[in-house]
This record gives structure tokens, sequence and C-alpha cells, in this order.
């Protein structure tokens, strides 16, 4: 059986995109390996790979001489692992997904002469990827135009979409429900580790701010840490809102297919599952990346009409209840704002993107 290595850093938003392009080459009896960092732990058990590869990694995390340094080093280690790993593994191709480790094993991939491919998930290439990219073979994106300006590398990009879940590809198939006048609206609202704080901040005190009738109607569910729980859940009491709050939502697709509008961060996995399954949201991207990439993420959903974008300087409390009380008296706006959402989806992403690395892997 011929083997993929798929390379992902250990966060949510790079496993989901290579857990799904997994499934799609076991389907087509490709196996497949992981080499990612050591956050893996918190999402990687039950990934679907032959072999899991801890490698050692490291991210920029300071402009300091010293710092720069220990990036570089357990980088190095890290390539230096990955040259081993390849060399024993001979796969067919290496995918990354982007962050700093997908760094090592793909750079001894291109050493070692084997077929690479990257996947971009955001609007804006990452600084790993910009590294990777002059060096590898193939280039898929999430979105359009990523590359327009770079005509070295747009020759070798293909926009395949961002691999989704096969959850989230289960929720696409559940059509959204218009709001009926006075029936409920549901509104389900998650930030991930970077973004749980503020929503929990923003979004109790403008729900508090909206008027009786538009309380009483609302349904919500909310993610928010264990810190946050008890405040969280008696400001809902205190204004008699229907509300869940949870630290976490393992059925979180299907959450936001039952919803009518999404409260979020503009993750590039986030945005791809409200895209594939076609919910309008409303998205406040994480300010302070270096890349501005959830911003930009952001901007592709809000330009299509799926979404209404805002700095998180302008998510205020009073801002975020006149967005949702306009949202909750137009309901065929909120229809359309579904169906734009849906235009910018790609529930086959996966499937594309084992083509071109089944493409890559053949061209050897």
């Amino acid at each position: 059986m011929p083997l993929v290595l798929l390379a992902a850093g250990g966060t949510g938003g790079h496993l989901f995109a290579a857990e799904a392009l997994a499934e799609a080459l076991a389907r087509r009896a490709v196996a497949t390996a992981l080499a990612t960092d050591d956050r893996a732990e918190r999402y990687g058990r039950a990934f679907p790979a032959r072999d899991i590869h801890v490698i050692t990694s490291a991210t920029v995390r300071g402009r300091d001489p010293l710092s720069l340094m220990r990036t570089a080093a357990m980088l190095g280690t890290g390539t230096i692992q990955s040259l081993r790993l390849v060399m024993r593994l001979r796969p067919s191709a290496v995918v990354g997904f982007g962050g700093y480790p997908t760094i090592p094993p793909v750079l001894a991939a291109t050493l070692r002469g084997i077929p690479t491919v990257i996947h971009e998930q955001n609007a804006v290439m990452g600084r790993a990827n910009r590294f990777l990219a002059p060096r590898v073979d193939v280039i898929a994106t999430s979105f359009a135009a990523v590359l327009d300006r770079e005509p070295k590398l747009s020759a070798k990009a293909t926009r395949t979409g961002n691999p989704v879940r096969p959850a989230v590809i289960a929720a696409s198939a559940i059509p959204y429900v218009v709001p009926e006048a006075t029936g409920p609206i549901r509104l389900l609202v998650f930030g991930g580790s970077q973004g749980a704080r503020i929503m929990a901040d923003i979004v109790p005190a403008a729900v508090a701010r909206l008027a009786r009738d538009v309380q009483a109607r609302l349904a919500l569910v909310q993610q928010a840490r264990e810190e946050d729980l008890a405040r969280v859940t008696a400001a809902y009491a205190g204004a008699n809102v229907t509300a869940e709050v949870a630290p976490f939502f393992a059925d979180l697709p299907a959450r936001i297919a039952a919803s009518h509008v999404v409260i979020a961060r503009a993750g590039a996995s986030t945005v791809a599952e409200l895209a594939a399954i076609g919910r309008p949201a409303i998205l406040v991207p994480l300010p302070h990346a270096l890349d501005q990439d959830q911003f930009a993420n952001a901007g592709v959903l809000e330009a299509a009409g799926g979404a209404s974008r805002l700095r998180q300087d302008d998510f205020t409390p009073d801002r975020l209840a006149a967005e949702i009380g306009a949202l909750a008296s137009a309901p065929q706006k909120l229809v359309a704002m579904a169906a734009a959402a849906r235009s910018q989806g790609a529930i086959d992403a996966a499937e594309q993107l084992a083509d071109l690395v089944l493409g890559a892997a053949a061209t050897a």
C-alpha cells in the first residue's frame, strides 16, 4: 500500500484538514502517517493514520537573537529527525498543512527529492508556508487569488478549498431553516482557546441590551472557558434567556447546522465549516495575528454576503446587540446570507486535494 506522510502542527485547524485528507486517501487504499509536534496529544489521538510521529519544532515567538537561535536550533533538530523518518518510511509524497511544525518534514522531503505539497488554509499565506512555497512541487489553497501577485508561485498553485471533517460534510446536508416571525432564534457562539474570553465578556452583555421580545425568542448555545462558565450562565439566567453553556462541544458541526446565526472568530477551519454548512455569521477576527489571516478569511465571507466582519475594537455590547436585533427582524436576509456563505464552501475539498497529492506522487 502506498504511503503519504502528512505534516500538521498540533492545533485543531491544521489537524482537521489533515484528518479529512487522510480519510479521502484511505478511501483510495492509500495509507497515511502523521508528523506533528507534541501539542497533538490534545487532538491527535484518534487521527486516522497508520503511525503518528512527534517531531521537534518551535514557533518564532521573539525577534531577539537568543529566541531566533533557539527556534532555528529546534527546527534544525526536527529536520534531522524528519530526514531519518522519510528515509525509513519512504513515502510517495509529503503534504504540509502550515505552521512551523510543518517545516522540518516538508524540508526533509525536498532534500530527499520526495514529491511535496503544501496546503494553505488561510486567505493570506502564513510564514511557514511562505518559507516552503518556493521549495515544494505543488501548492494547494483554500481561497482563490491567494498568490495572484506572485507568478512563480501561482504557476504551481491550485485552489482545492479547505478539507473539512466527515461530520461537517454530514452537517452540510441539513438545509437552512428560516426563523419564523415569532419563533426561536438559534444563536451559536464559540471562539476557540484564543477567543472564548471576549465572547464571554461581550455576548451576554449584548444580549442584556436586546429588546425583551428578541430576548424571549433566543435559544443560545455558547462555548465558554471553565473560569467563565458561572458568570456567563448567570448572565443569561438574569436575562431569562434560554442558554446552554459549556467549555467544549464535540458535535460542533451539527450545532452549526442547527443554528440561525453564528458568532465566532475567523480561523481557517471555522470559516471553511461555516461555508460548507452555509450559515450566516458575525465574525470577529483575532486582532494580533502577525499576518492578519483571520481578518482576510472573514473578508472573503463578508464580500460574498455570508457574514458581517467586526474588528475587535468594534465588537462592543451595543454594536453586537444592534447586529443581532437587525438580523432577528430580517429573516430573508438570513436566508440570503446562508446561501452566500454556502457559495464559498467546498465539501469536496478533501477529494480535490487527494487528486492533487496523488498526481504529484505519480510524477516522481
